[in-house]
């Protein structure tokens, strides 16, 4: 688990070794989760997978903080630090060698520098080392990387229902919490798959967002040029949002994608940044108006009223997706929102020109399909 500290980012030797080892022997893996799922079949077969939440977005917008809410209401079973490297074998890991991190460990701030305190326990996403084993091409930039109901894998589908079951065993929940930036471009192969399923999509004011987005990305990079190591964490666990491997995520408009990353090359990070988040919301607004289902399973959260309206917000968040939250646990939550105080965006004349033409348009229809939802 990466985690700061004042010189630096920390990467465990034994967590860097144990992660190599993971990565170049992925088939074996893959086969012994396999070996899992016969062994403990029978505990499998009686486990339903009952609307899986899936909390998802460009990274920044909120994710983190909303998996943290969610995953604190009994019965939500989520991925853990603890449960990486070997993420294809939950149940022998747990069994067996989860203990190699210290239950006792005390809280620390992680990685992103942004007051987010974790311990091994805490909810964290690994689901995309499974997403990128069966679908080896999913940052591939130069090609469309969405997946949707025409989308068939049988054998990554029969893997992923068990593994979902294995955490619901694990940790001795009902229901099931996924954060995963990526599967922005996954909502309808997510549908299909659990048409029960419930989406919260935060978003973010895009200057905010991208102030934020470049806060973080000269961040890794610094980091990742002083412990090559932190890099290479970073890819296994498929985090390509920042850092030295920056990928953009390709939404099937492959010219776009590539002007993206031609600004990205001429250190025009914030033009960059900006056409990238008007490119992921613009599509996932397309979904969303064209797949009446997919609307109606997905809500659109706006990181502003999360912080400015608590409350409010967090009622129907946990509306949405069928948790109970008592008036008083929802108070308690919403005393740990507040908008951060330690960045503030300062970009000059020319670069707020360009942050108001790349992403104005798309800000707009956030706020009328925010509107419409409200009154819906």
């Amino acid at each position: 688990m990466a985690t700061s500290s004042a010189a630096g980012m920390e990467m465990p030797g034994w967590l860097d070794r144990l992660g190599g080892f993971v990565e170049r022997t992925g088939g074996f893996w893959r086969r012994l989760g396999d070996l899992e799922s016969r062994v403990f079949a029978a505990d499998l077969a009686e486990i339903a997978i009952d609307r899986p939440i899936y909390v998802t977005g460009l990274a920044r917008a909120g994710t983190t903080i909303l998996l943290e809410l969610l995953a604190s209401r009994p019965g939500v079973a989520t991925h853990r630090y603890r449960d990486f490297p070997p993420i294809f074998t939950p149940i022998f890991w747990n069994r067996a060698f989860a203990h190699i991190y210290d239950r006792d460990a005390p809280p620390a701030e992680r990685a992103h520098r942004d007051r987010i305190l974790v311990t091994p326990d805490s909810p964290e996403a690994f689901e995309e080392v499974l997403w990128m084993h069966f679908f080896p091409d999913l940052h591939d930039p130069g090609r469309s990387n969405v997946l949707d109901r025409e989308t068939e894998h049988p054998a990554f589908e029969r893997f992923y229902r068990d593994h979902i079951r294995k955490i619901l065993l694990i940790r001795g929940g009902t229901r099931y919490l996924c954060k995963g930036n990526y599967n922005l471009t996954r909502l309808s192969y997510l549908l299909k798959l659990f048409p029960d399923a419930r989406f919260v999509l935060p978003v973010r004011d895009p200057r905010w967002h991208v102030a934020s987005l470049i806060k973080q990305h000269r961040l890794f990079c610094r980091e990742e040029e002083r412990d090559p190591r932190i890099l290479a964490h970073m890819r296994r666990v498929g985090h390509f949002e920042f850092g030295l491997d920056l990928r953009p995520v390709n939404t099937g408009d492959t010219a776009r994608v590539e002007s993206i990353r031609e600004l990205w090359r001429k250190g025009e990070l914030v033009r960059g940044f900006a056409r990238y988040w008007a490119m992921l919301y613009g599509f996932l607004l397309d979904r969303l108006a064209a797949d009446e289902t997919l609307r109606a399973r997905a809500l659109l959260v706006r990181y502003e009223d999360l912080c400015d309206r608590a409350e409010a917000t967090l009622e129907r968040i946990f509306a949405h997706v069928a948790l109970p939250l008592s008036a008083e646990e929802r108070a308690r939550a919403a005393a740990r929102l507040s908008r951060p105080g330690y960045y503030r965006p300062a970009f000059d004349a020319a670069e707020e020109t360009a942050l108001a033409e790349e992403t104005g348009e798309v800000w707009a229809r956030i706020g009328e399909h925010a509107a419409g939802t409200a009154t819906g």
